[in-house]
């Protein structure tokens, strides 16, 4: 009597926690179910404790069946294939298939680059002292995270890359000055949650913060990121490097990478043709662009604004206005395949700036918050209280 009822409990935690595991970070259990942001987070900070008991669970119910021959053998041999899918699956996926290289990226020079890079391909970028590094949206899908040791001449910048919401931000990996442990662990509204494995704590990507933490609050910080075509990369930074994620020389690992390779694109090529997210854990709707829209988005404390690429360019590639009370100036360089974002502190609107931010106002900096070319439904997502193509705001006449 006593036997069977530890197996029953023991076969009852065991899948029920196993089942909350699999759903809030099984990841393509959002395609058919409504993961709740708050049981996802919950999950992320608890996830070896959840992992833990129910293992527990399943050892005391096998144990109670082995050991004495408590509970029919069809109960226990199928509850271990779910105990085996729920909590293998997702770890497997999280851990092994997106393993990152936030200390282990390898970085190329073009030349050897045009072997895995297209010239028409678009490129995430981040620079530092005339030291250029490219990431390629289709480099960075599965590990997510790149950066290494040697850092972008010295200073230690991650490149983090979301692409359900194709959005690549270099970040400093520290808050208040504790160096973050990050792995990718899951996503909701289009956007990577990142853990710090150091702390436990969840981290919005699109914000590079801690969960719950609000605008004002420390967070990682950004670093200047833009995008521009593999060619105009090549044009702007002859010396640059480019992040590759070559295959493993393990032919197991190698096999398995590709298998995930081959359901990360298709789900990602479906993202980028399908008006609807192909995940639909979205909380927010906004008809004013359609869904897939690329814009440019800044958001400084609590102001947020996003822009069109054919909205600059209709202003004659250059755009004065004002973001969180900066001057700032976007411009379209087509010979780069680019566009930008600068700090305009001169007091005068600027009218001509070229790539590398000389204007006829002085050198400028490249602005640190933006988010270049990410997906409308994921900004308005995060930020619904943005302001798109503001011409209402700008720099003061010289």
């Amino acid at each position: 009597m006593i036997a069977n009822s530890l197996f029953w409990i023991g076969l009852v935690v065991s899948l029920g926690i196993g089942f909350v595991y699999f759903r809030d970070l099984g990841d393509v259990t959002q395609m058919i179910i409504r993961v709740k942001r708050a049981n996802m987070v919950r999950a992320i900070r608890h996830e070896y404790t959840l992992i833990g008991i129910g293992l527990a669970g399943a050892f005391v119910a096998g144990l109670m069946h082995l050991g004495f021959g408590a509970g029919p053998a069809w109960a226990f041999w199928a509850g271990l294939a779910l105990v085996a899918l729920f909590y293998v699956f997702p770890w497997v996926y999280v851990h092994l298939g997106l393993r990152n290289q936030m200390s282990s990226a390898r970085y190329y020079p073009i030349k050897e680059a045009k072997d895995y890079v297209a010239p028409a391909n678009s490129v995430l970028v981040i620079e530092n002292n005339g030291v250029a590094r490219a990431h390629p949206d289709h480099q960075l899908l599965r590990p997510h995270l790149a950066g290494n040791a040697e850092g972008l001449d010295g200073e230690d910048v991650v490149m983090t890359y979301c692409a359900m919401a194709n959005l690549g931000v270099g970040y400093k990996p520290e808050i208040k000055g504790q160096r973050l442990k990050l792995e990718v662990l899951a996503q909701h509204g289009n956007n990577l949650i990142l853990r710090d494995n150091a702390t436990g704590e969840p981290i919005q990507h699109i914000y590079g913060r801690f969960d719950g933490a609000g605008p004002n609050d420390d967070g990682m910080t950004p670093w200047p990121t833009f995008r521009m075509s593999f060619r105009g990369f090549e044009k702007a930074y002859p010396d640059g490097q480019v992040y590759l994620n070559k295959p493993s020389a393990n032919p197991l690992l190698r096999l398995f990478d590709m298998a995930m390779e081959i359901a990360f694109s298709s789900g990602i090529v479906r993202q980028h043709q399908e008006a609807a997210p192909i995940m639909s854990n979205m909380t927010h709707f906004d008809d004013r662009l359609p869904n897939k829209t690329y814009v440019w988005g800044i958001d400084i404390g609590e102001d947020a604004v996003c822009y069109t690429e054919d909205f600059i360019k209709a202003q004659g590639n250059i755009l004065n206005t004002t973001v969180g009370g900066r001057d700032i100036v976007f411009a379209h360089h087509p010979e780069y395949d680019s566009t930008g974002a600068w700090y305009n502190d001169s007091g005068s609107s600027v009218k001509r700036i070229d790539f590398f931010g000389k204007s006829d106002h002085g050198q400028l900096q490249r602005v640190e918050r933006l988010k270049p070319g990410l997906f409308w439904h994921v900004w308005v997502q995060f930020l619904p209280h943005t302001e798109i193509n503001r011409v209402s705001r700008v720099a003061r006449a010289a």
